[in-house]
């Protein structure tokens, strides 16, 4: 690595490659990935710790090690990234644990469905609850099956490209124009539209319709029905696996892969300006007035509000840009409860015990209900409640006997205006506070205690993050939207982040846009940060 410098200003300047802000998935697969390549990397950080929203504590007491934001990754073990990274990381220490029951979903009445990585099993549950459902099931999984080639190929390439475009005219040869046709009509179609039209069964429409949420849809909007399915699909032959010890284990593993090939790592490093010099981005300036200059590129794991709004000085960003950036749209806010327990939770059907995510849904119309109530700023009545259950799949994530419980709440209003059952005071400003996020989650806990008995008395702590809390905490999660940015058919695909870009280009040369602002979205696969370092 070749030496800082001193400038007569006395700001540091460290000569690099590349320089990378934010330490995210898609920053430390970009870094991990250029570093093997031979090229210097620097990966500057903000806060005082590497990995974006992978995040591992003892949040709530000692010994009980909580992944803060997220934990599962189901699609970093089947991405590319994964591929190429997979024997290095797990020569660094990571190792996954999984289970043959990835999901679940329970009804308020307490009937259940568990999907499990067996498609025979699947289908025999799905039949012995109402005849064709096993085989409507098997059509839809078949939907994916016989659209991989389309499918993750658009989900894992540049699309402004001749290698998409060859892509495309090889899918339209073999299907002709009347299957293409089919193909997109089938991928516009609504999660609501496909569990109606294939199921009857109250409780398999609750266990697929809650994750649309997870990709930042809701069921009634396009796109979410391919979705749903291809989330199906995933769980089935991935399962949900995660880091044994913690996923922090992964950031770890990563950072040994950047930092063993010459790579740095820094945090509390505030980066407040790209600098550009002669037409392309050369370095950045942080807020304690450090500089870093980039010799090949600078990479930038922000949203689009951050990069055209704050970042970029107006005369390098295009009026039509600046103005896309401005309208840039957020999704719901998101929280998160945090639960330390005496002993592991038992769940009146103890088929759920070793589930690695339940959803206490009722099933489409209560998603669609509870999604519509947040979007007009109320606190639902009967959320979607995520309940995953670390401790089933990795006990070492608590003292001996003891458990962890990670509860997920993805329609919640950033601004309250109300709440919807009419219980809780809401603060003046609208703003969460305190005993609001406490009431909220007291509303949640005693909808899980009708399926956990005693679940009350089995708490030892518990920590809430309110969507107020995770936008203080991480600057990518705006109004606490964990998947920063809305992915409607609007702002997805050709168009996220924005109509006025392409790729993860920008209108400044050698600067780079990657994160879940950018295709193809959220996700902790790493994948646009795998699409710019091919670039180099």
């Amino acid at each position: 690595m070749s030496p800082n410098n001193i400038t007569a200003a006395g700001e540091l300047v460290m000569d690099q490659d590349f320089i990378i802000v934010g330490s995210g998935i898609n920053s430390l697969v970009a870094a991990a990935l250029l570093s093997r390549k031979g090229h210097k990397v620097t990966v500057l950080e903000r806060n005082d710790w590497i990995g974006g929203c992978i995040r591992t504590a003892e949040v709530t007491l000692p010994g009980f090690r909580h992944d803060v934001f997220s934990g599962f990754h189901p699609l970093f073990v089947t991405s590319p990234a994964y591929g190429e990274l997979a024997e290095e990381l797990h020569a660094n220490g990571l190792d996954y644990v999984n289970t043959d029951k990835p999901t679940a979903a329970i009804l308020p009445d307490g009937r259940n469905f568990i999907l499990q990585m067996d498609r025979g099993k699947n289908v025999a549950a799905m039949e012995a609850l109402g005849e064709g459902q096993g085989t409507a099931y098997t059509r839809s999984m078949g939907d994916i099956e016989q659209n991989t080639d389309l499918i993750f190929g658009l989900l894992g390439a540049e699309l402004w490209k001749f290698s998409t475009l060859k892509l495309l005219a090889k899918a339209a040869w073999n299907r002709g124009l009347h299957g293409m046709s089919s193909f997109f009509g089938l991928s516009l179609n609504t999660c609501r539209n496909w569990l109606e039209a294939d199921f009857t069964s109250d409780e398999i429409k609750a266990c697929f319709a809650p994750w649309i949420l997870h990709t930042g849809l809701d069921p009634d909007s396009p796109l979410s029905g391919l979705m749903g399915k291809l989330i199906s699909f995933t769980l089935e032959v991935a399962g949900m696996p995660i880091v044994k010890g913690g996923s922090d284990n992964l950031v770890k593993a990563l950072s040994a892969i950047i930092e063993s090939n010459g790579g740095r790592l820094l945090t509390g490093q505030d980066v407040k300006r790209i600098i550009v010099e002669n037409g392309r981005a050369s370095g950045v300036n942080c807020a304690d007035g450090t500089s870093y200059r980039a010799g090949k590129a600078v990479i930038c794991n922000v949203t689009p509000t951050q990069l055209y709004g704050y970042l970029l000085d107006g005369e390098y960003v295009p009026e039509v840009t600046r103005s896309e950036a401005a309208n840039y749209r957020y999704g719901n806010g998101d929280m998160q409860i945090h639960l330390a327990l005496d002993k592991m939770p038992e769940w009146t059907d103890p088929a759920l015990n070793d589930v690695a995510m339940v959803h206490l849904s009722s099933g489409v119309d209560s998603v669609s209900r509870s999604v519509n109530q947040a979007r007009r700023g109320l606190l639902p009545d009967c959320s979607t409640v995520v309940v995953a259950q670390p401790t089933a799949l990795d006990p070492s994530r608590a003292p001996e006997g003891k458990a962890i419980l990670w509860l997920q709440l993805q329609e919640l209003p950033f601004l309250i205006k109300g709440d919807a059952a009419g219980e809780i005071p809401i603060p003046a400003d609208g703003l969460w506070d305190e005993a609001t996020k406490d009431a909220y989650a007291d509303r949640i806990i005693d909808r899980l205690s009708a399926h956990i008995p005693g679940l009350r008395d089995m708490i030892l702590a518990r920590h809430i993050l309110s969507p107020r809390d995770l936008a203080t905490q991480n600057i990518n999660l705006v109004n606490g939207d964990p998947y920063s940015g809305a992915c409607g058919i609007e702002q997805f695909m050709l168009w996220r982040p924005l109509k006025s870009t392409k790729n993860h280009e920008t209108p400044v040369k050698d600067l780079y846009h990657i994160g879940a602002s950018t295709h193809p979205g959220p996700g902790l696969a790493g994948t646009s940060g795998y699409l710019v370092a091919q670039n180099f």
